[in-house]
């Protein structure tokens, strides 16, 4: 595969006409777009009442603006030829590094954790993995289409393409481990379909597997120590990464022996998301009649999809499922019918961020992992990380609108040929 091609872009024209790329992925967008607005509203209507003194739709207000911001990035990002993309793919890499450092030692802190910088005059915070993820698999898209000969190379192929990967990682990982964990599997998965040896992947798996073994034996020699229970982690003289590794530790142990402890403070989030899940049956309570966002931590983030099912059933959680995955098959064939590796890798990469961070999400939810601190993509409430997401997917029909293209003016080329033979 070639690395980058010259398209001509269509005419100027109205914005119905210049909005290409694949038409499922952009209903997908509207799709979770109006789920956004009604579960935010439904999960914040409380918290607006007490923070705004009874103005519960400004929380409302504040998503839609986001969703506006969202579809304005999704479409000027999607105008610009993905090759564009590679061009600024290092350059946002190497500026993502120092900014992850700048967010570990002088970040905001919230939860014990350092995610976020506050930008100065909006007074905004901003979590900078959002960017790093998003500029990693920009650059590892670039790395893997210029190595395809030597991909197979330990020295030349491998390394130059897991480096970029661990530095990323063990930056995020002391304050986000979960999203540490999310990015590194993706990337395994991209390697891995970007033709990287499978013997060396296993022992990339191999070594990231060291860690978390440690983290559960920890868990199951703390749980053993205090007599068979749970406790919260502990912060008292401790430093931030020792903290962090305490609520690891506490969370863990919390996902495998929670269930004995159903009263457990420590299982409280995952209790309330169990009964909200439970009174939400198979075609739930109806929209804007949740009651357990009154009790349930980060209803309107962390713990939406819980909200969905009370409010929509059984039902509406498995239609949130259907449009990822359906999502997810959309970015698969435009990875097919891309004819240049750069924009086949980077399209693939990006959608299994998105679609591996909402089952993620979705899996916490119900109790499958361990709580984190993940997002429901393009449902959750609007922050730097559904910015970012919009900007992942803007990029993704960008590459979808110029394979249309191409493939356009090769079909129009033989075309012309074949009357050109009669």
């Amino acid at each position: 595969m070639s690395n980058s091609t010259t398209i001509e872009r269509p005419a100027f024209g109205g914005i119905g006409s210049r909005t290409k790329g694949d038409k499922v992925i952009w209903a997908a967008v509207v799709l979770l777009a109006v789920v956004s607005l009604l579960v935010v509203y439904s999960s914040t209507g409380l918290l607006a009442y007490k923070m705004y003194k009874g103005n519960t739709e400004i929380y409302l207000f504040k998503q839609f603006a986001f969703i506006m911001v969202g579809v304005m990035i999704i479409y000027f990002a999607h105008q610009v030829n993905y090759t564009v993309y590679s061009q600024v793919a290092r350059i946002l890499f190497i500026l993502s590094i120092p900014l992850l450092f700048y967010t570990l030692f002088f970040g905001v802190k919230l939860n014990e954790g350092s995610r976020w910088i506050r930008l100065p005059i909006i007074n905004m915070t901003f979590q900078t993995s959002d960017l790093a993820k998003l500029a990693l698999f920009m650059y590892l898209s670039r790395l893997l289409s210029k190595k395809q000969d030597v991909i197979k190379d330990f020295r030349t192929g491998f390394l130059p393409v897991i480096t970029p990967v661990a530095i990323i990682c063990l930056l995020i990982a002391p304050a986000n481990l979960s999203t540490a964990l999310l990015i590194g599997a993706t990337s395994l998965m991209l390697l891995f379909i970007g033709r990287v040896s499978a013997k060396h992947l296993l022992l990339t798996v191999a070594v990231a597997a060291i860690p978390i073994a440690l983290l559960i034996g920890a868990a199951m020699v703390r749980h053993k120590a205090n007599g068979g229970t749970t406790e919260k982690p502990r912060t008292e003289g401790h430093s931030r990464l020792t903290i962090r590794m305490e609520t690891w530790i506490s969370r863990v142990e919390t996902f495998v022996y929670g269930s004995k402890e159903d009263n457990s403070d420590n299982n409280y989030q995952t209790n309330q998301a169990k009964i909200a899940i439970a009174k939400g049956g198979i075609l739930g309570l109806g929209p804007g009649n949740s009651q357990q966002r009154n009790f349930l931590p980060h209803p309107y983030s962390d713990f939406i999809y819980a909200i969905i099912i009370e409010e929509y059933g059984l039902v509406g959680g498995l239609f949130i499922v259907f449009i990822y995955l359906v999502f997810l098959l959309r970015s698969i064939r435009i990875f097919r019918r891309c004819p240049f590796a750069f924009g086949a890798f980077l399209a693939l990469g990006l959608s299994f961020t998105l679609v591996i961070q909402a089952l993620a999400n979705m899996a916490v939810n119900v109790n499958l992992f361990p709580v984190t601190g993940v997002t429901l993509p393009l449902v959750s409430m609007g922050g730097s990380s559904f910015l970012f997401t919009c900007l992942a997917i803007g990029i993704i029909l960008s590459v979808a609108r110029n394979a249309e293209t191409a493939e356009g003016n090769a079909m129009a080329s033989a075309n012309k040929e074949e009357v050109a033979h009669e």
